[in-house]
């Protein structure tokens, strides 16, 4: 390549399969997937949406999410594992996934619908998700698949610790502890306060038990048990 000519960028779709880690046999499926049903207003049977897919994409995933969670958590009760694929299965969750992997831009759809920002509708990249995951198991088979959802879910532990936690980081860990250890298990210790009265920096230990389990830094005391509850979380969620 010449001194100074940018390379030149790949087109989304191409972009989309290099994310994933895989490229489409038929092309046809991923078309297919990445067709919102107001990109058929005016195209009577020429081309089909992606309902079809995403209704069978969901099931692959609910599969795959299934045997994930019970490899990953061998301990773990019906119960937890079920909350748990539901946090990784949820329709906002699904959205910000279809985000990262530039399946947003891959999109084809209705020129009405992309004036009122349907690339950004939570409810089309939902659907999108789920019937790229459909052609992927077309095109491929279950493990296939699977490896490609393995490296777009990433550190499964992690996200579920973010997801988990929402706004209320010592509820949920509360919520685990209890059943197992009683209501009086947990407790959080500030271990140092630092900087001016303008700028203070805490530092706070959660103990189960009166051993650590996490620990956090915030600007107040109630900010940093919030952190240090979130890294509890994920030590937890990590075995």
């Amino acid at each position: 390549m010449a001194v100074g000519v940018e390379p030149t960028p790949q087109p989304p779709v191409e972009a989309l399969q290099a994310r994933l880690g895989y490229a489409f046999r038929d092309p046809a499926l991923l078309e297919e997937a990445l067709t919102h049903p107001s990109f058929l207003q005016g195209l009577p049977g020429s081309v089909s949406s992606n309902q079809r897919l995403e209704f069978l994409g969901d099931s692959v995933l609910q599969l795959i999410l299934t045997q994930m969670l019970f490899s990953l958590y061998p301990g773990e009760r019906e119960g937890p594992l079920s909350r748990r694929r539901a946090v990784l299965a949820k329709g906002p969750f699904l959205a910000r996934l279809a985000l990262e992997t530039g399946l947003a831009g891959c999109l084809r759809m209705g020129a009405a619908e992309e004036a009122s920002g349907g690339r950004a509708k939570s409810a089309a990249l939902e659907d999108a998700f789920e019937a790229l995951v459909g052609a992927l198991y077309l095109d491929s088979d279950l493990a296939t698949v699977r490896r490609v959802l393995e490296a777009v879910y990433g550190d499964l532990p992690s996200r579920l610790a973010k997801l988990e936690t929402g706004e209320n980081p010592k509820g949920r860990l509360q919520e685990l502890i209890q059943p197992e250890h009683g209501n009086q298990a947990l407790r959080y210790e500030v271990v140092a306060v630092e900087g001016a009265d303008h700028a203070r920096a805490y530092a706070v230990s959660v103990l189960l038990n009166g051993k650590p389990l996490g620990s956090g830094r915030g600007p107040s005391k109630k900010a940093a048990e919030e952190e240090a509850a979130r890294q509890a979380l994920l030590t937890l969620a990590r075995g």
